[in-house]
């Protein structure tokens, strides 16, 4: 291999400049002298709170976040890696789904929890209580999508470009929501 074939560049001043703040870790840094405007760039701290182009934004664990609407609602759906209760892990299928109504761990704090309501005889209630929790929120559900199939109406567009609104037969959409009524009612009769 010939020597005069080894690629020799000559590294320009900022280019040696912008290596040694990535190495010393300091994004912000310039490496060339600009003229004209410059944004003024301040440095928040950890859990500041500050609002910038209509957002509000905030430093968590180093990291810029905007906060929103949403964040309270993020929260409450998020299931943390660990039971706040015994500290326990949260992995399986179980536990995740118990942290949602109980707000810990299937495998020990569920179990011990109800072991203790059969030792005090309270848990005839508690099952009681939950199942009719359940059954309330099955009839709100069937209810709410029984209301939105009778009252939907399908539009299609046809070849010429016309809008066609294709609405159910009422007569049926009456039997319906009639059946409906009845089956609720009945539902209601073995809820508490």
């Amino acid at each position: 291999m010939n020597k005069d074939s080894l690629l020799k560049k000559e590294f320009k001043k900022s280019d040696v400049q912008r290596v040694r703040n990535l190495v010393n870790k300091d994004f912000n840094s310039s490496t060339k002298a600009q003229t004209g405007y410059k944004k003024s760039l301040k440095r928040y701290k950890e859990g500041e709170v500050w609002e910038e182009d209509g957002k509000q934004w905030t430093i968590k664990n180093g990291l810029r976040q905007n906060i929103t609407k949403l964040d309270s609602a993020k929260k409450a759906l998020r299931i943390p890696l660990t039971c706040p209760n015994c500290g326990g892990t949260m992995k399986h299928w179980l536990a995740k789904n118990m942290y949602k109504v109980h707000g810990f761990c299937f495998d020990p704090c569920t179990l011990k929890m109800e072991a203790d309501l059969r030792k005090a005889g309270l848990f005839k209630q508690y099952e009681e209580r939950m199942m009719q929790g359940n059954m309330k929120a099955f009839a709100k559900d069937i209810e709410q999508w029984a209301k939105e199939m009778v009252n939907q109406s399908t539009s299609f567009i046809t070849e010429a470009g016309d809008v066609e609104e294709w609405n159910s037969n009422s007569n049926k959409s009456l039997d319906i929501m009639k059946n409906l009524k009845q089956y609720l009612s009945h539902l209601s009769e073995h809820i508490k």
